[in-house]
């Protein structure tokens, strides 16, 4: 699965993720990200999430759009042991995309274009 995270030129973008268990057991994942710009994505409300049964849960990811190439990373969701069970290990490919660029500010200044 892939999760695209598009905007403008220094703006934040957050994702959800929502996650479902449809047993009959409590999950609960720790989240990790890996790749060439994993440190430029984030988890504002930490990395864990803990999914009761038959519930689904949500992980918020946060990406503030810092540069014009294209950002790349990988989310790792990799379970905790809960009621002595262990759910399955997901992956999440991260992709960023600048689609705008607002300035910050105009500066104005008038000089002659040519002297002698």
């Amino acid at each position: 699965n892939t999760i695209e995270f598009t905007g403008t030129l220094h703006t934040t973008v957050v994702k959800q993720v929502r996650l479902k268990n449809p047993s009959n057991n409590t999950l609960a994942y720790n989240a990790i990200f890996v790749g060439r710009d994993a440190a430029d994505f984030s988890l504002p409300k930490g990395s864990t999430v803990t999914i009761p049964p038959m519930k689904q849960g949500f992980l918020n990811v946060e990406f503030t759009i810092r540069f014009l190439h294209p950002a790349e990373a990988v989310l790792i969701l990799f379970s905790n042991k809960v009621d002595r069970v262990d759910g399955a290990t997901m992956t999440f490919s991260l992709k960023s995309e600048v689609k705008n660029i607002e300035p910050f500010g105009m500066i104005r200044y008038k000089s002659p274009c040519y002297e002698l």
